[in-house]
């Protein structure tokens, strides 16, 4: 696994698929699909079941029972997001996220976390362009509590200037860490101010602290009573429940709430096409290396060429077999890190297409070898093996969806709100499946255009000179919708302690069939556990051993990490390219690690590719290279990501913790290394770490789990690792690394 340099929050693809069956609602009934596509089960993903309902109030249920699951997931998503932010405000939405977690009429201040968070559970909420969402997963006899708890916060929450003005810092001090202190955080917040010149995705959903100061308790107030009704939510529940009792419970706690009089208001903008090409050059400080960023303007995610353009994105970015990086960071080293990015909303859309520069590279560069790339998709066909890749990677990208309660539910709103049509993500799945070469060509031809392209060039202030920069801000052609205060904006004050009402009790405990572990040992001393789960064909592979970053030996900081990210950069009879088309040609990518006490390598695939994977998985492990050429290719990359790490002030906060904790012993110093460390390393150095973990496999665990039984798993162990021999006996005591 190489370096990433940074996290990039991305939005979802939308690939999951869903079925329903009618039930009556309890007021009034919602007609939706009966079944699933064929093509959903061809491919291998089980249709989402579900019933929906809409009450009087228009609030839309949609429930997705599990039995076999112990938990429960309850969302609501609100049809509200950033390009609601009114005039002047932006970042509003996202400001009242933040005060949906405060005090209700009954709800103390944190009394949600405590609800969650105290029986094992969690909770949080986003902000996106189209949508605000709140969700939680819970024990499934606590199913009731959250129900009674987010009918409180949607009929009854309390918005006073103390909540306000705290709430109101939080968010500034957001804005603070994770765009102006974190190296590159202007980068993706100029991203929708260069793309937009009339819709308002233009800005950016933390808002500038301009608009934040500029705002009042009555906007808020006004915001809540315009946006958060009834009939602009959308309630899921998922897991393990009762379909009758769940009825119940939503009508004793939310059909009550009144649906307000007066229409909600909505922005309608056409964006026009872009005919023209853009550029930006800023000089920011903060930042280590120099980068660049494409913006091209997509369509709205129901148009039919939504299909075309997510495999083409899998194409150009996805994975280390992707042409990005195969060209720019593996290829070429103009790149410490590229990639690219699709933005599917209910209006136009975002395709951006980026590079961090390795150190010593031009912004010239980079931006030159990203648009080879992506001439090369307007000009020539993508092979037959690239567009296999990627249509497994977003397959096996939807099943890994749905392992979970709250990722069923998740893909299900994501198709209600917006696309508008739970079927859609379903239809998106034979969509991508019927993409063809000649079709990635013609997405690429249409919205990949030079002329529709909006370029942004990103350089560190240092190397500004006397160089004129240019201003990046929302455009004064934006559109927005007013906000007027509603006639019935009611303002609520907390019950008194006597007043308060108390949350529902919790039910009866709900016991479900929970995967039992068979732990198993080779003769070799391999240890295989199985944890067995059906119901979806996927298997993750683990191999896990001990070692780790507390053996980093003085001077050699950051040893461990290199040697795991060098074991899929070459084994004895397959180079780093041709493990990584090997691996994501089944989907999925091998990613390994070394923490402070040990070592991984893993991946997910579905069932049937299983035996290959452990194949591939097998021969990472016992027959790493360590080329001399890939050692000097990963140094590099890692000094750059240390660089960049030491420009992010949490980064370097938590090296300065963990050095005052424990001093010059195991755990002082800094697991990804230093400039100094890094340098310092040889080919004999990564060869000892990987012996510390990986040269007995006595040492080593190999967990499989998912859509596999004990016995072949064993078989498939037998198969791949039964003929790994010990170097030595070097089974190593973990609590003394020293």
């Amino acid at each position: 696994m190489r370096v990433s340099i940074w996290t990039i929050a991305l939005l979802a693809l939308g690939v999951a698929g869903c079925a329903t069956t009618e039930r009556p609602g309890a007021i009034a009934s919602q007609a939706a699909p009966a079944g699933a596509p064929a093509s959903a089960s061809s491919l291998g993903v089980p249709p989402i079941r579900y019933t929906s309902r809409t009450l009087a109030n228009g609030l839309r249920v949609y429930a997705l029972r599990d039995e076999a699951s112990p938990n429960v997931s309850v969302q609501v998503w609100y049809d509200v997001g950033s390009r609601d932010d009114p005039r002047g405000r932006s970042g509003f939405a996202h400001l009242f996220e933040h005060l949906m977690f405060k005090a209700t009429r009954n709800l103390v201040p944190e009394q949600l976390d405590r609800l969650t968070e105290d029986v094992g559970g969690f909770n949080n909420a986003s902000t996106d362009d189209d949508y605000t969402n709140y969700y939680e997963v819970v024990p499934a006899n606590h199913l009731e509590r959250l129900l009674w708890a987010e009918a409180e916060r949607m009929g009854s929450l309390v918005v006073e200037p103390g909540y306000f003005a705290s709430e109101r810092d939080v968010v500034k001090e957001e804005y603070r860490t994770r765009v102006l202190a974190q190296p590159y955080g202007r980068l993706f917040h100029y991203l929708p101010q260069i793309s937009y010149d009339v819709h308002p995705y233009a800005r950016p959903g933390i808002g500038s602290i301009e608009d934040l100061d500029a705002a009042t308790i009555e906007d808020v107030r006004a915001f809540h009573a315009t946006y958060y009704r009834p009939d602009n939510a959308v309630l899921f529940v998922s897991g393990n429940f009762d379909p009758a009792q769940l009825d119940r419970w939503v009508d004793r706690y939310f059909a009550p709430i009144a649906r307000p009089a007066g229409s909600i208001p909505r922005v309608d903008a056409d964006e026009p096409e872009r005919t023209q090409p853009r550029r930006f050059t800023v000089y920011e400080p903060n930042t280590p290396l120099p980068a660049v960023l494409l913006s091209y303007r997509l369509p709205p995610a129901s148009h039919e060429d939504a299909a075309a353009l997510q495999v083409l994105d899998g194409i150009l970015s996805t994975g280390e077999s992707s042409r990005l990086h195969q060209s720019l960071v593996y290829r070429q080293r103009v790149a410490a890190q590229a990639g690219s990015f699709p933005s599917f909303r209910r209006g136009p859309g975002v395709l951006a297409a980026f590079a961090i520069l390795a150190g010593g590279q031009t912004a010239e560069a980079g931006e030159a070898a990203l648009r080879a790339e992506i001439a090369r998709l307007r000009d020539e066909l993508v092979t037959p093996a690239e567009l296999a890749e990627a249509k497994n990677e977003l397959l096996t990208g939807a099943l890994r969806e749905r392992e979970t309660v709250d990722g069923r539910a998740s893909a299900l709103a994501e198709a209600v709100i917006v696309e508008g049509d739970p079927a859609a993500a379903d239809r998106r799945l034979a969509e991508i499946a019927a993409v063809t070469a000649e079709d990635v060509q013609r997405v690429a031809r249409r919205w990949l255009r030079d002329e529709g392209a909006a370029t942004l060039v990103y350089l560190p202030e240092e190397s500004r000179g006397g160089a004129r920069e240019d201003e990046i801000r929302t455009a004064a052609t934006v559109r927005t919708t007013p906000l007027a205060s509603p006639p019935d904006v009611r303002i609520v004050q907390p019950a008194s302690e006597a007043e308060r009402v108390a949350p529902p009790a919790p039910g009866p405990a709900v016991v479900a069939a929970m995967p039992q572990p068979v732990s198993q040992r080779l003769a070799n001393g391999l240890t295989v556990v199985t944890a067995r789960r059906a119901g979806l064909p996927l298997v993750s592979a683990y191999l896990v051993a001990g070692g780790g970053s507390a053996f980093d030996p003085e001077g050699r900081a950051g040893r461990a990490s290199l040697m795991a990210a060098l074991m899929s950069e070459g084994t004895a009879t397959r180079s780093a390219t041709e493990i990584d088309q090997a691996v994501e040609a089944l989907g999925t990518s091998i990613g390994s690690a070394a923490d402070w006490d040990g070592a991984s390598i893993g991946l997910t695939v579905r069932s049937d590719n299983i035996d290959t994977a452990l194949g591939l998985l097998a021969d990472v492990a016992r027959n790493p290279a360590f080329a001399a050429e890939e050692l000097e290719r990963q140094r590099s990359q890692s000094i750059d990501a240390v660089r960049v790490g030491m420009s992010d002030p949490a980064t370097v906060a938590g090296m300065a913790a963990m050095r005052a904790l424990y001093g010059d012993g195991p755990y002082g110093h800094p697991s990804s290394g230093t400039e100094r460390s890094l340098r310092a390393i040889t080919r004999e150095d990564v060869l000892a770490a990987y012996r510390i973990s990986w040269s007995n496999p006595g040492n080593a665990t190999l967990v499989l789990a998912g859509d596999i039984d004990p016995e072949a798993a064993r078989a498939l162990a037998e198969r791949h690792f039964g003929r790994w021999p010990a170097m030595f006996d070097n089974r190593i005591d973990i609590a003394s690394p020293a």
